[in-house]
């Protein structure tokens, strides 16, 4: 058995870790299934936004009549997108490999890692098989992988994960999703965008449910106009014969009332299915159990404040601890993990102003508390909705968005919810202002914004009169 002093599972932001132990002069063992560099750029937010930046470009040419600038798309080599985009992904997983294999500092263990006993990994099968690592401290960081809902059929029907989603050089002539959140959006947005008629199947009232109800609501809209959308059902049975894959989908009945959408079931028909229905922690494949280390009724990693875990010298971060499924989020949560094993004292994570973007058409962020939220809660708070063509540039832009400020009674910024171009760089300076400012409508307010730039958005929608949530009127 091996000894080292720091041990991480999984290759992605938990490597922001390891490193920096290296540099302090610890020995690191990194224990990785699959390729190098983790979920996010082998099969998440990398492939996927390079693959959907193709997409603007198209949109952004067959918009351009209303311009009147006469051009079209000839010709899309959709094959040669998606291959160009997945070898860049493969070359630079390659070049971890390589960094890490060569490194004095790190020790590679390809292959599915298992606990055995307390901070002691077993590699269970790959090119590492049988080898075995103890380590004074252990960080688990193996994430997630799409989760497969219990649908009649399903174990017999071949079906499309994100990660094969990614990798079709060949867009379906009718795409069928199931799912109703943001993979299901980028990808319904990326293979139409190419030509594939969309359906979509999800089980609450709107696409996007996580984000503010109102933001949701439109994007719902605008997908509706694009594609065909049944929302509030779910896929009950998929069947396929001839090429062609039949999902069955009803009402979906709610937990909290118990009352059936008014909805007929429908049945659609398409090439192709996609599963898009949320993600599930890879703990099922660790025996976290074997070390002492706690989880949730989901299977997700139970942290403290601080993520630790409930095993001595045994720490956890990123999707796997179900916080939020996000790279940004998995990349402050190593930062904080690093600052509390080699600072002099302990802080918590923290998550208070933590943004999320959809880069589907339109674009979506968000960051902070919904109206939902507030109002479920009792919280007083008021908004103010603001227009981007009400702005030069999203005038010119011919810009059809919209940002939603919401603030307590003491100018506090609880939350800031975009729908529109841009979405998730506008969001940045409320996510600033939340973070290292006051954390009030002054921040925003008194900087000085570039004119004629679309920043102007978020200075005057924090720079009107505000809306009570009870219909009154404050600031």
């Amino acid at each position: 058995m091996d000894e080292v002093d720091f041990l991480v599972i999984g290759s992605g932001s938990g490597l922001d870790v390891a490193n920096a132990a290296a540099n302090r002069g610890q020995s690191v063992a990194v224990v990785e299934k699959g390729p190098l560099g983790g979920t996010c750029l082998n099969r998440g937010c990398i492939p996927s936004k390079r693959l959907l930046y193709h997409a603007d470009v198209f949109e952004t040419i067959e918009r351009a009549d209303a311009f009147h600038i006469d051009a079209g798309v000839t010709d899309v080599d959709f094959s040669a997108i998606v291959r160009e985009v997945n070898e860049e992904v493969a070359a630079d997983a390659e070049s971890i490999r390589r960094g890490l294999r060569s490194s004095p500092d790190h020790a590679l263990y390809e292959g599915e890692g298992r606990f055995v006993d307390e901070r002691t990994v077993e590699i269970a099968s790959g090119p590492d098989e049988g080898e075995t690592v103890y380590a004074e401290t252990v960080l688990v960081a193996a994430g997630t992988r799409p989760s497969i809902p219990d649908i009649d059929g399903i174990d017999d029907a071949e079906y499309l994960t994100s990660t094969e989603a990614l990798q079709l050089e060949t867009p379906p002539d009718h795409l069928v999703i199931v799912g109703g959140g943001y993979i299901a959006a980028e990808l319904g947005h990326f293979f139409g965008t190419f030509g594939s008629d969309v359906t979509i199947i999800g089980r609450r009232p709107n696409l996007l449910p996580d984000a503010d109800a109102e933001v949701a609501e439109a994007f719902t809209e605008r997908y509706a106009d694009r594609f065909t959308v049944h929302t509030g059902h779910a896929a009950t049975s998929v069947s396929a014969a001839g090429g062609t894959i039949t999902v069955e989908a009803r009402p979906y009945e709610y937990d909290d009332g118990g009352d059936v959408l008014d909805a007929d079931a429908v049945t659609v028909t398409g090439d192709e299915l996609l599963i898009a229905a949320g993600r599930r922690p890879n703990t099922d494949l660790l025996d976290p159990e074997a070390a002492g280390i706690e989880t949730d009724d989901r299977g997700f990693v139970e942290t403290d404040e601080y993520l630790r875990t409930t095993a001595e010298g045994v720490w956890a971060l990123g999707d796997i601890v179900g916080e939020y499924l996000l790279k940004h989020s998995a990349n402050h949560e190593a930062g904080a993990v690093a600052r509390n094993l080699f600072g002099d004292e302990l802080q918590p994570v923290d998550y208070t102003a933590m943004p999320f973007a959809v880069f589907a058409s339109p674009e979506v962020a968000g960051v902070g508390a919904t109206e939902g939220e507030l109002r479920a809660a009792g919280r007083e708070y008021a908004t103010r909705t603001y227009r981007y063509d009400e702005t030069a540039r999203g005038d010119a832009m011919r810009a059809d968005g919209f940002l939603k400020a919401i603030i307590d009674l003491d100018g506090e910024i609880l939350g800031c919810h975009i729908l529109g171009p841009e979405a998730s760089n506008l969001i940045q300076e409320v996510v600033v202002a939340m973070t290292a400012g006051s954390g009030t409508v002054r921040d925003i307010r008194e900087s000085v914004h570039i004119h004629p730039a679309l920043s102007e958005v978020v200075q005057r929608a924090f720079s009107g009169q505000f809306t009570r949530g009870d219909g009154g009127h404050s600031h």
